[in-house]
């Protein structure tokens, strides 16, 4: 069985990535705080593992089972695997990056998105149109852009 990876699609482009599992990173558009989520890649879709908010407010509250660590609320998300998950920006937001496994949690500068991290396109905040689309997938569709988080950059 090939091993599973990452494809991510905006506007009749594809992304893919070569990673079993990856951390979410973005600020949030009203708090301007940080939000990070770490998924793995199975075989019943993308399942969220774990999650980090820096703050609350504006719809951002952490849920009751959160635990803060004096920087972040830290919790497990009880959502079952996704077959696909969309990914929508609003003007004020900002990136959302794509972190290699391990890397861009609570450790990480800022608002944890550190050199292992690459920033996903932009364009998707055109009312909807072109979201970013991530799903699991067994390679890299033909055409499809080669993401590699893990040094920093587009492959």
């Amino acid at each position: 069985m090939a091993s599973l990876g990452l494809c991510i699609a905006s506007g009749g482009k594809v992304l893919y990535a070569a990673l079993a599992a990856f951390t979410l990173t973005w600020t949030h558009s009203v708090e301007k705080t940080g939000w990070q989520e770490d998924w793995i890649v199975g075989p019943d879709g993308l399942k969220v593992v774990s999650a980090r908010i820096k703050g609350s407010g504006a719809g951002m509250d952490p849920p009751a089972d959160a635990v803060f660590d004096g920087e972040w609320w830290h919790y497990t998300p009880h959502v079952p695997p996704q077959p696909r998950v969309v990914l929508g920006r609003s003007g004020e937001a900002g990136a959302w990056h794509l972190c290699a496994p391990g890397h861009g949690g609570p450790t990480g500068r800022g608002t944890g998105v550190d050199s292992e991290c690459v920033p996903l396109p932009e364009g998707q905040d055109d009312g909807g149109q072109n979201p970013l689309v991530m799903t699991p997938c067994t390679e890299a569709p033909a055409g499809a852009a080669i993401l590699d988080p893990a040094h920093g950059s587009p492959g």
